[in-house]
Order: C-alpha cells, then structure tokens, then sequence
C-alpha cells in the first residue's frame, strides 16, 4: 500500500528510476537547479516579473530542451526523442516550481510542433541546430480581433514572384515572441481563395521586419503581440500550405494540449505541502486548524483529487503513446487531460485555500501564485467550454459502441512518438472508437464507491438512449455543456481505475476518491435538472441519478491520516 507522501511528487526523495540514464539524470538535474535556487530567488522573480534569462541558460547547458523535444527523426544525439512520458514529468516539476518555466518550455514545444510535422528538410535541420544552440521557440497562431479563429487570419502574404512571399499583420498571445530562434506563423496568401490559401512559414525574432510590440501579459511569461511588416518570407522557411497548414495548427494543439494538466498537479502538489502544513501547526480556538471535521473533509477531498488527477493522466500518457492510424482514443482523452485535470486542479486549491485562508495570500509562500496560475490552465490551448464540446462528440461511441482494441499498456519504454506528428487530416472524430469502458469498473465491483458510481454511469447510458438531445436542443450548447460533465465523469473514473490497476493502488483510497466523482455526478445531475431547456423526461432521469456516497467513517479517518502525514515532508529551503 503505497503512502501518501509517494504518490506525490517530493524533491527530496524523487529518483525517477523508471526512465533511462539520461533522463533521469536530466530530471534530477532540473530539481536540483531549482532547489539551490530557493524559495526566495524563486518568488522573487515571480513577483518582479524577471525574465527567465538564467534558467533558460540552465536549459541550454544541460541541452534539456535539446535532448526532450528533438524527434528521433531529427537527431543528432542518441538521448534525442519524443517521448510523451518524460516529457510529462518535466511538465509536473516545472509546474511545482512555477508555471512561468514552464510557459516558455509549453510554447516551445508548440513552436516546434508545425516544424516536426513538415517535410521541409531544411526548417527541420534549422529546428534541430537551434535547439541544440538552447534557443527558444513560439507558435504565432492567435490573433488580437480573431483569438484562435484561423480561418479568419489576417497575416497576409503577398508573392514577391521569386516563389517566395512578403508576409504583413500581427499576432497576439504569443510565448516566447520576444526571445524565439524560430516563430510558426500561421498566414494566408492573398492570391488564393479558401483553405488553399493558408501557409505555415518560419520568421525570425531577431529580423528587422519582425516587430515586437509588448507584453501584453504582467508577468514573467512573456505572451507578446508582434507585427510583421513586409517579412521576406523564402521558399526555405514554408513548413505548410493549404489545407496541410490548417492540419498542422490544430494537431499542434493536440501535442501542447495534453501538457497542461501535468503542469496543473505539479502546482497542486507544492501548494499541498505547503497547506497541509500551515493547517497542521495553526491553532485556533484551542485546537489545531486540522482538528474541526470540515478541515479534515476539504484538505481530504483535495488529496484525493489531486490523485484522481495524477492516475488519469499517467494513463493518458499510455493512449497518446500507443496511438496510430487506427487508434486515434488519444483524440478524447487529450481534451480531457485539458479541461477535466486542469478544472480539477482549480478545485483542489479552492479546498486548500478555503482551509488556510489568509495565508494563501502571504507573498513569502508559493500558494500565493499556486492560486493565480492554476486559474490559467483550463482556460489556455482552447477554453474549459470548446474542450467540452469536443468531448461530447465522442459520447456515444464511446458509451455504446465499443469495439475490440488491444490492450494498452504502461509505456515508459525510451521510445519515439513519431506518430504524434504524423497525425494526418484533423476530422473524423465521430468514426472514432474505443474499447469498453465497463471492464475497468467490472475490476472493482468490490469497492462501494466505484460500484455506486458504476451505476451513474450505466444511468448516463440510458439518457443517451432513451433522452438525449434532439435536434433543437443540440443548438443549446448551454445543456449540452452540462451532459458534457457527466459524460467526463465517467471517462475520468475509467482511466482513473485502469490505472489504479496497473499500479497496485489500495482500494481504499480508491473508494474515498470515488465517493467524491459520485457527489460530482451528482451535482451536474442536479444542474442538468435546472436547465431552461431541459425535457421532462431529462429532469426525471436527472433526479434518478442522484447517489449519495457510500460512507465509511472509519476509511475516511485512515485517509486523513495520510494527508496528515504530509505535514512537514517537503518544505522548499530558502
């Protein structure tokens, strides 16, 4: 039976023995930086909004960038690779120690993802030489009027009648943009109408036409709006063009998606500790703060979620790894790791902050930032609302037509995710098809809380038969939003579960974090009831799907013990 403080990630003990040498040394490295650093420096920073200048040096002797997000394809070093699974655990420490570090890594690797997905030799070698050289990369997709909207770009490129273009309009929102060796900017041409026309090129910072207008963020990350003014774009520097350039924005996004949820526990993990301790040595009225039953209920609640959002997302690591022409399940389960992890991870500030109250405000401790950051993980790479849409569009397949696959396993082997940019045209969700839910939860028809919720998941298959949306109502995205979370649920228990199998975690546990998805369920039930628009048969069948936990007094003691017992484990020195 694993211990609390295991299950979290805790710099004095973290050997990620799992990985291959030069991973693990990497990684170990990268703490270590971190922890020489301290406290202090780290929050100072922070609050002076500095330039990661020093750490991005770091990164660059350590060839860190270098050797985690260059493609075996592109090479030229053996430790060189994609690999989603370390890749993830950089993402948890950057997020632990802040999320401004791992903002410049995040659009690093989204800058690089239209460059690995091109057949354009020459920008792939480019890539290659200027990570090695410990550069900095950005993704110039977002717009001021239009968001993310690119179909309606306005970086236009005019031919200069060389085969190249003249490329003039700005962008918006974009990391990195004041410092990267290499910009993707995604444009359309102004000689050719439709999907035809867009482009994928790579521009230089550093350019004289390239214009860099501000931050336009208070921060250390720094999210620039540049313009460019007649940027001579050459036939070198074209990565994509027409339809292949729109594939390559929203696959892209795929790949930086799924990073944002382990940044979201690795924030969530620090400020834990931080809580757990302050609450465990505050006395009020007498009594430690972690004495009155609701303290103990809320910092519990938030344990168990933030495990519940460690085991989904290691999972999801396995899916992302395994996939392939024909096994595109990754495609739910990204939009999940974004929206369901990440919008766990606000919850589990909220319980701690709701329980130290005032001192999540101090500036000499990390939660304060921990509870500004978190807020901006569900709402980067696409809103909670647009990752919630897309996951209903795999709701019925997924809950009613499940097909054979094989199965997938743990994938920590030092392998290259080269599908990963080899994904192909972005459509074709509804064809998507997945194994059998209910066998990760047949597993455990042991545990009360899983059994309990088994049955709000079979209800959730009912409505989808019997009382779905009609045909006006699928225009009402607001009632859909809400079949959207009870939906997530279910896909959150199942990777939740077939992790907790894979890697031997106690029932117990298991059954504490599962009476907490049954008050979920049964909460975004009760608001699906409320909708203006919903049916008379949908507000029955939302009422009948109310649970109440199964409570076990004596298991939910043991289960504070083990948050308890997070009180003084790690504390970072100063």
């Amino acid at each position: 039976m694993a211990d609390s403080a295991s299950l979290l990630f805790n710099p004095h003990t973290y050997d990620p023995e799992h990985f291959d040498p030069e991973t693990r040394r990497l990684l170990r490295a990268t703490v270590d930086w971190f922890e020489a650093r301290g406290k202090r420096r780290l929050i100072e920073d922070y609050r002076s909004r500095a330039w990661l200048g020093d750490f991005l040096d770091f990164a660059a002797r350590e060839g860190l960038f270098a050797t985690f997000l260059t493609p075996a394809s592109a090479a030229g070093k053996d430790d060189q690779r994609w690999d989603t699974a370390r890749i993830a655990a950089l993402n948890e420490i950057f997020g632990f120690y802040g999320l401004d570090y791992w903002y410049a890594w995040q659009v690093t690797i989204l800058g690089l993802g239209p460059v690995w997905q091109s057949d354009n030799a020459e920008a792939r070698a480019r890539a290659a030489e200027l990570l090695a050289q410990g550069e900095v990369f950005a993704f110039g997709l977002s717009e001021k009027t239009h968001g993310a909207d690119i179909y309606s770009t306005d970086m236009l490129l005019t031919p200069d009648g060389e085969g190249g273009f003249r490329a003039s309009g700005s962008k918006y929102y974009i990391g990195n943009g004041n410092a990267a060796g290499l910009v993707s900017v995604f444009g359309r041409r102004t000689d050719v109408e439709g999907p035809d026309g867009y482009v994928f090129f790579a521009a230089d910072s550093r350019h004289e036409a390239y214009q860099l207008v501000k931050n336009v963020v208070d921060s250390s990350k720094y999210v620039s709006e540049f313009r460019l003014a007649d940027y001579p774009v050459a036939p070198a520097d074209i990565l994509h063009t027409g339809r292949a350039a729109f594939d390559a924005a929203l696959n892209t996004v795929n790949v930086g998606k799924f990073n944002l949820c382990t940044a979201s526990i690795g924030i969530c993990e620090h400020a834990m500790y931080e809580a757990v301790t302050h609450a465990s040595n505050r006395i009020l009225y007498g009594r430690p703060v972690t004495a009155f039953p609701h303290v103990r209920r809320e910092l519990t609640d938030a344990y168990v979620r933030l495990v519940g959002m460690k085991l989904f997302s290691d999972r999801a690591v396995d899916y992302f790894r395994s996939a392939g022409p024909d096994d595109r399940r990754y495609l739910l389960f990204n939009p999940m790791t974004k929206m369901k992890v990440t919008t766990e991870g606000e919850k589990v500030i909220d319980l701690m902050w709701d329980v130290i109250a005032a001192k999540g405000f101090e500036k000499d401790n990390y939660f304060a930032q921990a509870a500004i950051e978190i807020r901006g993980l569900p709402k980067l790479e696409g809103t909670v609302h647009v990752n919630l849409a897309l996951i209903l569009k795999f709701m019925r397949n997924h809950l009613l037509n499940p097909v054979d696959h094989p199965a997938v396993p743990t994938r920590l082997d030092a392998a290259d995710d080269a599908f990963l940019f080899q994904q192909g045209p972005a459509r074709g969700l509804g064809s998507v098809r997945f194994h059998d839910w209910r066998t990760a939860f047949d597993a455990y028809t042991e545990v009360p809380n899983v059994a309990r919720f088994r049955e709000q998941a079979d209800a959730l298959c009912t409505f989808v038969e019997t009382a779905a949306p009609g045909e006006e109502q699928s225009r009402d995205l607001d009632l859909l939003l809400a079949v959207g979370q009870l939906f997530a649920l279910v896909v959150h228990g199942q990777l939740i579960l077939e992790q907790a199998r894979l890697t031997g975690l106690d029932e117990e546990l298991l059954d504490e974090l599962f009476a907490v998805l049954v008050r979920d369920f049964s909460a975004h039930a009760v608001e699906l009831h409320g909708k203006d628009s919903a049916t008379e048969d949908q507000q029955n069948w939302a009422l009948g799907a109310v649970r109440r936990p199964v409570v076990d007094a004596a298991r939910s003691t043991r289960i504070w013990e083990r948050v308890e017992a997070l009180s003084g484990a790690y504390e970072m020195g100063q």
